[in-house]
Order: C-alpha cells, then structure tokens, then sequence
C-alpha cells in the first residue's frame, strides 16, 4: 500500500485524501508510517467529507496520534490557532497570503471579508506597513480564534468583527486602499457591495475558480472597468485553478 502523495500539514496535523479503500488495519499501517517520517507531525487524519456549508468546514477523522482537532500552525513570520474540523483554513494558501501582503503600501487601510481565523490580516500586519487591517467573518468559532491569534502576535493594528459582510460592512462607514476577497465560489457576488467601499484609486483581489482555457476570457471580462492582473494560485481539479485577479479601479 502507497503512501499518499497529496496531503495538507496545519500545524502539527497531517490531513491526507484516500482515494483507493483501505482497511482500517491499512489505515492505521500508512498513518503510523507518516508520523514516522515527519517528526513534527503529533497528528494523522484523513478527510472524511468536503468542504461544504456557509461556513466552509468539513469533517475530519483521526487515524494515529493525540485525539484532538486543534493546532498552532505557523506561517509567513506569524502564528494561527484554529481547530481543523470547525474552522476554514488552506495552509497551501501561504504564499498567496504573503503576495498580498506585499503589495500593500505603507499606511493603507485594508480590508479582509471572509476573514477566517484571520490568516490574511495576520500576514499582511506581520509583513507590510498597513496603517490598519479589518477583517468580518460570519463563523463564529473562527471568529473566537481569530481574536486570540491577534493577542497571540501581539498586533495592535487588526479590527476583528463577526458577522455578514452584507450587514457588517455599511456599519463601519469608511473606504478602504484594498480589498481581498477570499471566498472563490461566491466573491463575485459581493463585488458591488465591495466597489461602495473601495476608494478611488484602491485595489480588489478577488478569488475565483475558472477552467485554465478561460483566463483570457475573464481578464477581458473585468478589464472594461479595472486594470487586471490574474495569479495562479493553486489547482483546484484537473485543469481547473484557484485565481486571484487583482483589480485596481480605472479612474
């Protein structure tokens, strides 16, 4: 029995996808393997459902190792707590995060919507000098983890709110330099709503799924109002990719 080629770490969790039938005898054979050779990992589990549901979590089941779900998972100069089953995170979203981050300015204002366990706004404050860093998210466990990896690093500079960012955001009545919109099934609808609260010379990213034969399509798409740039940010299925397309307004 082969070990599995594609697997996500977070933290000291190792999360891996069977795609041929094991028993649990292999199972637990192939997870003790694992632990064996990533002497970091205290934790092996195997995807036990999709991501699905409004708040993007899905379930997960612990082959060997410690019985929890929770883990401190490090990245990009900062720390993120979270608990793997109740709270959306794709650690193979690292450098994306960390480009982000590098394309704000010093002393712009940002914005995060969907901002989960807040790894966007942990990164771009650790890695940029934003002069301030909001994030809204409707789950509210994430939310609760979000607020302790804040104390956690120690930044006096992010602005956590839970809730929906239809209601959340005409609340805060102000403009923001950038906005980033990490929720690739649905951002393209909350794009008019983002667009009120961008400024006039401010930057989107927003994520997407598109087929790789539809970039040109979609860069056309979005370039009768924005400048366009799109980035390859990891596949999602064959020949279908996650895309961020950053958007900076045409004045």
């Amino acid at each position: 029995m082969e070990l599995p080629h594609s697997y996500d770490i977070i933290g000291s969790i190792l999360i891996f996808e069977s795609k041929q039938k094991m028993t649990k005898i292999q199972e637990k054979k192939i997870a003790e393997e694992l632990l064996k050779i990533n002497k970091n990992i205290k934790i092996i589990a195997k995807k036990a459902d999709i991501y699905k549901g409004k708040y993007r979590t899905r379930k997960i089941q612990i082959i060997a190792g410690e019985n929890r779900k929770e883990t401190l998972h490090k990245e990009n100069g900062i720390k993120i707590k979270l608990d793997v089953e109740k709270c959306y995170f794709s650690s193979r979203s690292s450098q994306e995060r960390l480009r982000i981050a590098k394309l704000v300015k010093k002393n712009e204002s940002v914005l995060v919507m969907f901002s989960g366990v807040a790894p966007f706004p942990l990164v771009i404050s650790r890695n940029s000098k934003a002069r301030e860093v909001y994030g809204i998210e409707i789950n509210p466990i994430a939310h609760k983890y979000a607020l302790e990896n804040i104390r956690i690093n120690k930044f006096s500079n992010i602005y956590l709110i839970k809730g929906d960012v239809k209601k959340e955001l005409p609340k805060l009545k102000k403009k923001f330099d950038r906005i980033i919109m990490p929720l690739p099934k649905e951002a393209k609808n909350y794009l008019n709503l983002a667009l009120k609260y961008l400024k006039n010379n401010g930057t989107i990213h927003l994520y997407l799924f598109s087929n790789e034969n539809d970039f040109s399509k979609l860069k056309k798409e979005y370039s009768k109002k924005f400048k366009v740039k799109l980035t390859k940010c990891g596949a999602y299925a064959p020949r279908i990719f996650r895309v961020c397309l950053d958007l900076k307004r045409k004045i």
